[in-house]
């Protein structure tokens, strides 16, 4: 699996050839990089607290979970429809990207770049580092993949390596890179954990240009010395302070410390506490700070809390607002592995259509219930955090947080799963 080839983009033609002169926003070169010598071709082959971190993700010493107090879930303001007004300065076509890049955008039904992407795509073309801040779901993986393709296409000795908080966010940000860089012949590697290490050892020895994986499984890698990072001159941080929070960071700090020093650094959080600040501090040099964040929750998110009271249980809660028909598509939230388990199954017992994804599930069972959901096979997904942050999961009508979050961090990208790309959403949260 995720190990791939695409036909190359088309035949002989120089870097170049695209009809545009290379064109920076700084003239401060890529770090310590070897310059293009112009002659590769373009086509040529190569409030409650709780005790137990949801999905079983361990956490850093230093971030316990917090008492949330239950005003914190309600947000009864109007529901406009309407997206924040960012003013955006360019088109696709402004970019000095190849245009079979910019075809492929405009095939996968991009049209105006997203505010980060708007932003951060002429730093990242002019080599800069950057530091990303921006709400879930703003377009960030494109902010990053579009001009890193370009980069290596214009100079087919880069690598860049993109590391990630879960599995389900690397195969998500693979199959964007596929969309972006068809007919390139440009191989990619997607190194998760919860699979079989063989066939991504065999992907690594056929030196991608890309790799995208997770920190246990790259360390992995790195042990058995299938990945040698020595080659690899660019890396993205994506959701780096979900990594912080999942007790990455010294995967990360060791990861960084096999790269080269000089090296085109990317980070993107919709945090920055203290010990990503470090991070910046240690591995970012000059980094470009782009933020677009405009508010903790979606203002297309009307949230309200479930009251638990005698006389009824949560499930009995749950059953009644599921059958009505407003609830089309449901993300339900749980605390721990086995607990999103059975109440998928109990709710399959009383004829809802529903899957679930969490830690104890293998990486393709995951895939499958997610890719049943996305397509509107089944009405409900239930899950623990893992699912929370990064996934793009299209027109989901409500997100029902039927255990309290760890964290109010934790709340607001659960229900950063609804009302998104313009549509309304509504999150309620059960308060016993």
């Amino acid at each position: 699996m995720n190990t791939r080839s695409h036909s190359r983009f088309g035949g002989a033609r120089g870097a170049g050839s695209s009809g545009r002169a290379a064109r920076s926003t700084s003239n401060r070169p890529f770090h310590g990089r070897r310059p293009s010598d112009g002659t590769r071709q373009f086509g040529r082959p190569q409030p409650a607290r709780l005790n137990s971190r949801s999905g079983g993700q361990h956490r850093s010493q230093g971030n316990r979970p917090q008492n949330i107090h239950f005003s914190k879930f309600i947000n009864k303001g109007s529901v406009t429809g309407e997206l924040d007004v960012v003013a955006i300065k360019h088109a696709f076509a402004d970019f000095d990207v190849d245009k079979r890049i910019l075809q492929n955008v405009v095939q996968k039904g991009y049209t105006t770049p997203t505010p980060i992407q708007d932003q951060a795509i002429p730093y990242v073309l002019a080599g800069r580092d950057i530091v990303g801040i921006a709400n879930t779901g703003t377009g960030k993986t494109g902010a990053f993949l579009i001009p890193l393709l370009n980069k290596v296409v214009k100079d087919r000795t880069e690598r860049v390596l993109i590391i990630v908080p879960t599995r389900e966010l690397a195969v998500q940000i693979e199959e964007e890179y596929q969309g972006f860089s068809r007919g390139s012949g440009l191989r990619s590697v997607c190194a998760v954990g919860g699979m079989n290490i063989n066939p991504q050892i065999r992907g690594m020895q056929s030196n991608p240009y890309f790799v995208i994986g997770t920190p246990g499984r790259l360390k992995d890698l790195m042990d058995r010395k299938a990945l040698d990072l020595s080659k690899f001159h660019t890396v993205v941080l994506d959701e780096a302070d979900r990594m912080l929070d999942m007790g990455f960071i010294a995967d990360m700090r060791f990861i960084l410390s096999h790269m080269p020093k000089a090296r085109h650094t990317l980070c993107f959080s919709a945090t920055l506490p203290p010990e990503i600040e470090r991070l910046i501090g240690e591995f970012l040099h000059d980094a470009v700070r782009i933020s677009v964040k405009t508010r903790d929750t979606a203002k297309d998110v009307e949230q309200d809390v479930i009251r638990v009271a005698g006389g009824k249980t949560k499930l009995e809660h749950l059953q009644a607002l599921l059958s009505q028909p407003e609830f089309r598509k449901v993300l339900v939230f749980g605390r721990t592995k086995h607990g999103v388990e059975k109440l998928a199954k109990t709710l399959r017992t009383l004829g809802f259509s529903a899957e679930s994804i969490h830690g104890n599930k293998t990486h393709s069972n995951r895939q499958r219930a997610l890719k049943l959901f996305k397509d509107e096979k089944v009405s409900i997904l239930v899950a623990t955090d893992v699912a929370a942050r990064g996934l793009d999961i299209p027109k989901v009508s409500h997100v029902i947080n039927y255990d309290v979050p760890n964290t109010y961090e934790d709340y607001v990208h659960r229900i950063g799963r609804t009302g998104r790309a313009g549509e309304t959403g509504k999150a309620l949260t059960f308060v016993e």
